[in-house]
């Protein structure tokens, strides 16, 4: 509908609409969160968090809305088809781009459960959008390097024990807990420092979502593995919002959870870790497979 439009303007526009969606919404789900503390009774904190995440769903559904009427973006999305929104899922993707969170919530919305993404601890600071996480009770993780651990040991199995809470809070409701395995944005710098053995990813890190099957396996439905491809590189947010996407290309797997895998201790467990570090470096050489096929059809 405003694809006639200069390109910054209706970038100017789609900002100005995802932020008035935003403020619209997050006084309601700010007010459902306060009555969730008021009224510690199961039952009742169940209702509500589906009130919350109804909100949610709402709220994605306006971004879906300007989305749509900014651009003409083609999606070319396979192996969606089979997840409900009555079961749990372990979700994995690649991560390039600030684009990457919309366009799956673009996709997955009203399909499943709603995202719960894992988020580094600083972005609870992040204005009105902070305080939406963290309402909604998405993970807040410390991350710690292994120089910092090594002289704090005391500091080990912190994220395993923020893990366990947030999942402690999902078994009351059907949830998609959600995982960028990399843990960071994949660029040209950070593949050359880390001498990533992935051609199109960096180093998977394995520790998260080995808390996640420790703390909730037997909850957890599958496992969804997600590869996102944008033929023309990665796009900026700002490309999203003029409309600049020529095209994306997700595929969807559905992966059954090692039996295993489930019940077992990630830091603890050293055979564990091992066998599980593996299967993980698989699935990524099998990504790094599919997008190196995704960029040869582009």
């Amino acid at each position: 509908m405003l694809y006639f439009l200069p390109a910054p303007l209706r970038g100017v526009i789609a900002g100005l609409l995802l932020v008035l969606n935003t403020l619209f919404w997050c006084w309601l789900l700010f007010a459902l969160a306060l009555l969730k503390v008021v009224l510690p009774f199961t039952a009742v904190q169940r209702l509500i968090r589906h009130g919350m995440h109804w909100v949610a769903e709402v709220w994605i559904g306006g971004n879906k809305a300007w989305m749509n009427a900014v651009s003409r973006t083609q999606w070319d999305v396979q192996g969606l088809t089979g997840v409900d929104k009555n079961h749990s899922y372990l979700v994995t993707s690649n991560h390039q781009s600030w684009v990457d969170i919309l366009a799956l919530q673009y996709q997955f919305n009203g399909r499943m459960p709603m995202l719960k993404f894992f988020l580094k601890k600083e972005l609870i600071w992040v204005p009105v959008i902070g305080l939406c996480w963290w309402a909604l009770e998405f993970p807040f993780m410390k991350r710690h390097s292994k120089e910092f651990l090594a002289r704090y040991p005391e500091m080990k199995g912190q994220d395993l024990a923020t893990t366990r809470k947030a999942c402690e809070r999902y078994k009351t409701n059907p949830v998609c807990v959600f995982n960028f395995l990399e843990g960071t944005r994949f660029t040209p710098e950070k593949h050359a420092a880390q001498k990533s053995p992935f051609r199109n990813l960096l180093k998977p890190k394995a520790g998260g979502t080995a808390f996640v099957l420790d703390a909730m396996g037997e909850q957890l439905h599958a496992i969804v593995n997600v590869t996102i491809h944008y033929p023309d590189g990665r796009p900026t947010f700002w490309d999203l919002l003029t409309g600049n996407i020529r095209k994306i290309d997700i595929r969807v797997e559905q992966l059954p959870i090692p039996p295993e895998f489930i019940g077992r201790s990630y830091d603890q467990d050293e055979a564990y870790r091992t066998a599980f570090q593996q299967w993980v470096n698989q699935l990524w050489l099998d990504k790094d497979a599919l997008l190196d096929r995704l960029r040869q059809a582009g």
